[in-house]
């Protein structure tokens, strides 16, 4: 395994950031461009990384020697709370969404010291959980208020 991030992983998992970035800031203006309303989109967007997480957790149990039973299991949890978040009323929706990206951060840290993943995949995992989810919650937490007159 290599012990560096490789270059792929960083300029992937920091393009994935843009959505979240981009969406919370429209969301915290108040600003709809194109007639899009970008609050869906970052909920949407935030259920499908959520979901994105946890298959790393199933992919990580597949290849492992003993493949054990319950990361299978934990592997589906993030799945169906994004689901259930998309449910949700607002501001509830993003705000479930950005706990569970920042929690899942920590929960998976799990992997790379019982070796399923290389140790750079974690410490990766950490920041793009972290930004991620801050900007959900971020969304969630100041969603029109710095709209300008």
């Amino acid at each position: 395994m290599p012990r560096t991030t490789p270059p792929a992983a960083l300029i992937l998992g920091g393009a994935g950031l843009i959505p979240f970035l981009g969406l919370s800031a429209l969301v915290i203006l108040g600003h709809s461009p194109f007639g899009l309303a970008p609050r869906p989109l970052l909920a949407a967007y935030g259920a499908v990384i959520a979901s994105f997480l946890g298959g790393l957790r199933w992919g990580a149990a597949a290849a492992s020697p003993d493949g054990r039973g319950a990361d299978y299991v934990v592997s589906v949890v993030p799945s169906l709370i994004a689901w259930a978040a998309l449910f949700a009323p607002a501001p509830w929706d993003l705000r479930a969404l950005g706990a569970l990206v920042l929690a899942w951060g920590l929960v998976d840290q799990d992997l790379p010291r019982r070796g399923l993943v290389p140790a750079w995949l974690g410490r990766l995992r950490l920041v793009l959980s972290g930004v991620a989810g801050l900007a959900l919650l971020a969304a969630g937490f100041l969603e029109n208020s710095l709209i300008s007159g």
